[in-house]
């Protein structure tokens, strides 16, 4: 009897101390896995970070923009892992055509709706893992309009909708100026010697981020790289989704203007829109209208910033933490 009762009380302990280990590992490692996607040539996989629980029923989606990848979210992540009052998993999605995710057959494919589509195989794919009771959406960019999407058609994505969206430097008009800048650069992977080199050149082209340390910018850049079979690294990314951008009009930008507009007007979440001050992206004026119609965004304005936030600071992640997981 002494020696059940002795490996019952170890067995509680063990199961404990555990727990707590690997809620701890959790809270401050990521896991990786990929979701199959349907397209129009048959399928693609998508890659994702998850960060937290994996069985929590509290999701926060994360998705990044133009040319970027889901690790921009590693710093948010665990601060929202760390805060909250609950079990919570937060998933970083590499859009495909980046980072760890396949490359499309076909550039056309390069397009919101796929990207909408996509998001939705991935939240049918995390409700068959663990019910998705509450569901929470921040996007960067092309992320946030992919989150307008999503978002402006709850019944899309029934039973669970988009509780609360973070629009990130983004809304329904996208400044011409802005698209013309990104048609210098997008599609253009480079060579460089050593990351080092890369991260500057990165720098070149993205100082409108803001001030960051050495530290948070390799952090950040890092992934966004890849090597190449001769020792230099490039972009990790399809330079196709070039075509996309450079197929863009002033007339083609009216009509996704209009659409978005109308999604825009259909949401239900409630809606934080950050915005750098210095956008160029997103204008003061869209911003205002985005104050008065539809879901009524509260928006915060960072001093010093451009496009777009990265959400690495803990000013901005204390904002979107606070909106998320306080209010």
């Amino acid at each position: 009897m002494r020696n059940s009762s002795l490996s019952r009380a170890w067995k509680s302990f063990l199961k404990a101390h555990l727990g707590f280990a690997l809620t701890c590992y959790f809270m401050t490692q990521p896991s990786f896995a990929h979701v199959e996607c349907p397209d129009p040539q048959g399928h693609h996989r998508m890659a994702y970070v998850r960060w937290g629980d994996p069985l929590a029923s509290h999701v926060v989606l994360c998705v990044h923009g133009l040319t970027r990848q889901g690790r921009d979210f590693d710093r948010l992540a665990q601060a929202l892992v760390a805060q909250a009052p609950h079990p919570l998993q937060v998933i970083c999605p590499d859009v495909v055509g980046r980072g760890q995710s396949d490359w499309l057959a076909h550039a056309a494919g390069y397009q919101i709706p796929q990207y909408a589509s996509d998001m939705l195989a991935l939240l049918a794919h995390l409700q068959m893992q663990a019910p998705v009771q509450t569901l929470d959406w921040v996007g960067t960019s092309m992320g946030g309009l992919i989150g307008m999407v999503v978002a402006g058609q709850a019944e899309l994505i029934k039973p669970c909708v988009v509780r609360r969206l973070v629009l990130n430097d983004v809304g329904p008009v996208v400044s011409w100026p802005s698209i013309e800048r990104m048609k210098t650069y997008v599609g253009k992977t480079g060579r460089f010697e050593s990351l080092e080199a890369a991260a500057d050149a990165l720098w070149a082209v993205s100082q409108s981020f803001g001030p960051h340390s050495r530290e948070v910018w390799l952090a950040l850049s890092a992934p966004m790289l890849k090597r190449q079979a001769d020792g230099s690294w490039t972009l990790n990314y399809d330079p196709a989704i070039g075509e996309s951008i450079r197929a863009v009009t002033p007339e083609s930008t009216v009509l996704a203007e209009q659409m978005l507009w109308h999604l825009y007007e259909q949401i239900t979440a409630s809606t934080l829109l950050l915005r750098g001050a210095q956008s160029d992206l997103l204008t003061p004026e869209t911003a205002k209208a985005m104050q008065m119609r539809g879901p009524c965004a509260k928006v915060v304005e960072f001093a010093g910033v451009g496009h777009a936030p990265t959400l690495t600071s803990a000013d901005q992640i204390q904002v979107v933490a606070d909106f998320l997981l306080h209010i």
